[in-house]
């Protein structure tokens, strides 16, 4: 849960509290701000850093150890603002930032000004970079900023992407990426009108054992795939945090951490899927579940055949994992959702022979990689891989999720052609 913050003299507990009486985002501030000019912000010009050659240390049938970093400069790196200084942003994307190679933080807004300026202490922030929710707009003239990281309770997601691409920065957003599809749509045109990047932080599209799955999926490395089974739950702790609040979460399970199993097989088949079944189910007289969602389980049939069951709970012992089914091997990670320990394993027969599959990568920081992504493409004017545009889908199959639950019924969604229709340019390796 994120620790208390004040927003423009409301502390989020409150926020929280008063969430469940309608009374949402009141005073936050109100609609798109006029973009702050016409220009992309951007980092000071630098060279780029030359990898510093190192002699082998291994024999050739060793593993590689992958590229040597190689940081740029910090004066030629994007600066980024972070907004929220919750447990996500402390304990993972602040750390995080020490693993790029592109991206720096260079501002924090929060409504805990004491704990913002010891988060800025401890990351060479300057103190006049740290500012409270009533001084937002300030970030306008923060030339040290070309981005922000919008780290906040979902139904507060499109209030303050809004506001900042009007400012004049970019926005990686965290996942979900709003309440509704709506919401999502209105953030992806808000972007476009100030000609400003979105991109929605799905870290497992950066990880590398999850591509490695998805490369051997699209190459039908052991033929086509033709089941996939996802499992993401765990047990939810206190009922007032925010996460249990319709208002601000959009739902429960579903969009937290289910949609991860939804996202991922979206991912590593490359398709969207064309038909969904869902039921739904919460314990009676569970404080937690009051508003949200406790269990949903769905199936999604994809354009090739392909089936993916996916189940996902507030209520039961931590499991994220997930298998992929091909005509001649099995193969998938567990943990596949965590933010480090990933494991991958399989399975293939060859002859008389039934042989394990255990493949390792040198790992890195998920959030390091989606993040320097999108410093990448604000340094070279790419569309991010994955833009507001694919948050807004998994919305649109969130929702006939639900009316599937709602209804017991099958829910057609429209065909959509082509690999990854709604990804961009993917990241480059190394």
């Amino acid at each position: 849960m994120m620790a208390t913050e004040t927003l423009d003299g409301m502390s989020r507990r409150n926020l929280i509290r008063t969430a469940g009486q309608g009374v949402v985002l009141a005073g936050l501030g109100g609609g798109l701000v006029e973009s702050a000019n016409g220009q992309e912000p951007q980092p000071r010009p630098v060279s780029p850093p030359k990898e510093i050659p190192l002699p082998p240390f291994d024999a050739p049938t060793e593993q590689k150890s992958g590229k040597a970093p190689t940081p740029w400069p910090p004066e030629g790196r994007v600066g980024f603002a972070l907004v929220g200084l919750g447990r996500l942003t402390i304990e993972e994307l602040m750390p995080a930032f020490v693993q790029t190679e592109r991206a720096k933080p260079t501002a924090l807004v929060t409504g805990d000004r004491a704990k913002g300026l010891e988060l800025a202490r401890q990351y060479g922030i300057p103190e006049r970079s740290v500012l409270t929710y009533a001084e937002y707009d300030r970030l306008r003239d923060l030339n040290e900023v070309q981005a922000v990281y919008v780290v906040l309770p979902n139904g507060m997601h499109e209030e303050y992407v809004n506001r900042t691409v009007g400012l004049g920065k970019h926005v990686l957003c965290e996942k979900p990426m709003a309440n509704d599809s709506p919401q999502a749509q209105r953030m992806v045109e808000a972007a476009k009108r100030a000609n400003r990047k979105l991109m929605i932080a799905y870290r497992i599209q950066y990880e590398p054992l999850n591509t490695l799955a998805k490369e051997w999926t699209r190459s039908q490395k052991w033929g086509k795939v033709k089941l996939i089974d996802m499992v993401n739950v765990q047990n939810q702790g206190e009922p007032d945090q925010w996460r249990h609040k319709k208002a601000l979460a959009g739902g429960g399970s579903l969009p937290d951490i289910g949609l991860y199993c939804l996202n991922t097989a979206r991912f590593v088949l490359g398709e969207e899927p064309v038909e969904v079944l869902a039921t739904i189910y919460s314990t009676p007289g569970d404080p937690r579940f009051r508003e949200v969602e406790e269990n949903c389980l769905w199936q999604m049939r994809f354009p090739s055949g392909a089936q993916a069951n996916c189940l996902t709970g507030y209520g039961a012992h931590n499991s994220k994992r997930y298998r992929i089914y091909a005509e001649r091997a099995w193969y998938g990670l567990d943990p596949a959702f965590s933010y480090g320990g990933l494991q991958m394993e399989g399975s293939y027969a060859e002859g008389e022979v039934e042989y394990g599959i255990r493949p390792k990568k040198n790992a890195k920081s998920q959030f390091a990689l989606e993040i320097d992504h999108f410093a990448q493409c604000i340094m070279d004017d790419k569309h991010p891989y994955t833009p507001g545009e694919e948050g807004v889908q998994d919305h649109r199959i969130m929702e006939a999720i639900y009316e599937s639950a709602r209804t017991g019924k099958p829910v057609r969604l429209p065909e959509v052609k082509g690999l990854d229709a709604f990804r961009g340019e993917p990241p480059k390796p190394g």
